[in-house]
């Protein structure tokens, strides 16, 4: 607001021939719409150069993306088992950010595969892999166990583990939950936009439509 206001009142100054501390005196118990502070934006170079700047950058990053979708869906296209197999497992059990790939689950066999397909599929290493173990109460003592057991199973260096997010009791759980996931969850993360378009590609490809929320 600041910024829009200085804008304002600096064009009014230049207009009269006055100074701009005189014209803050004058017009400071008046407020712009904001039609009217947009119209100001529009008149300054300086502003229009940044959001030209912005706007290209967008741009450009909407077509990498667009890119990464069309090789994965040439790569459906082959109807390789195992990048079908990763790509419909991401798209039931994936979240579907555009720049990053979650991917949460209890069952190790089932987590392991997804481990499998990344690597294989895209070449990636342990260093490109983040996993955080999501744990219970009930998990506290044996904290270092499941994280290490995590890390073997997925067969990843330590380098990749993250902080462990412990889950407390609800007063209304009656501790239920107590043992029916011996080994909590395991979030895998990947930060790769790359990645993560190719796979969205590879879905759109093998379900036979497009959503265009993946991409903007």
């Amino acid at each position: 607001m600041l910024r829009r206001e200085g804008a304002a009142i600096g064009d009014i100054a230049q207009r009269i021939g006055v100074s701009k501390s005189s014209v803050s005196v004058w017009v400071r118990d008046i407020e712009l719409t904001p039609e009217q502070c947009r119209a100001l934006l529009e008149r300054n170079p300086a502003y229009n150069r940044q959001l030209s700047g912005w706007t290209k950058l967008a741009q450009r990053r909407r077509a990498e993306r667009r890119a990464y979708q069309e090789d994965g869906r040439r790569r459906a296209r082959r109807r390789d088992p195992g990048f079908v197999a990763g790509c419909m497992l991401y798209w039931a059990e994936g979240s579907k950010g555009r720049n990053q790939l979650q991917f949460s689950n209890a069952d190790p066999v089932m987590a392991r595969f997804f481990i499998d397909f990344l690597k294989t599929q895209f070449g990636l290493i342990g260093a490109d892999i983040r996993i955080t173990c999501n744990l219970y109460a009930d998990h506290l003592a044996r904290q270092r166990e499941i994280e290490e057991y995590w890390l073997d199973v997925l067969a990843l260096p330590r380098e990749s583990l993250r902080k462990s997010v412990v889950n407390v009791y609800s007063k209304y759980s009656q501790r239920k939950r107590v043992g029916s996931l011996p080994y909590g969850t395991c979030r895998i993360v990947v930060s790769r936009t790359w990645v993560t378009q190719t796979i969205f590609g590879g879905i759109q490809e093998i379900g036979g439509f497009t959503r265009d929320s993946w991409l903007e």
